[in-house]
């Protein structure tokens, strides 16, 4: 059953534990354990779409390209948009967008 909001000081202890990755194989082995292959494939499909979007490539373009359904694009799409920031500020240092 999900909870009705997460624990502040337990999300920030995943945040914290996230920042002391340092190498890709460290991030890698630590997602592969922390997530189902679901939740894994969510999470990359969901970061696919978002770059995809910035390319302006239109959602049936998406849709077809990746198998994610047009509701998970609208929802990148509206996070990408008006969400915290976050996509944007990872695509902005890896030099996917400008900014």
């Amino acid at each position: 059953m999900k909870r009705a909001q997460i624990d502040k000081a337990h999300e920030e202890d995943l945040y914290e534990a996230i920042l002391q990755l340092d190498r890709l194989e460290e991030v890698r082995s630590f997602f592969h354990d922390l997530c189902t292959p679901a939740e894994l494939e969510g999470l990359v499909d969901r970061w696919r779409v978002a770059q995809m979007l910035v390319q302006n490539i239109p959602y049936r373009q998406i849709a077809a390209e990746t198998n994610v359904s047009t509701a998970t694009i609208v929802r990148v799409a509206r996070f990408l948009n008006n969400g915290n920031d976050g996509y944007r500020t990872i695509m902005r240092r890896q030099g996917k967008i400008e900014g």
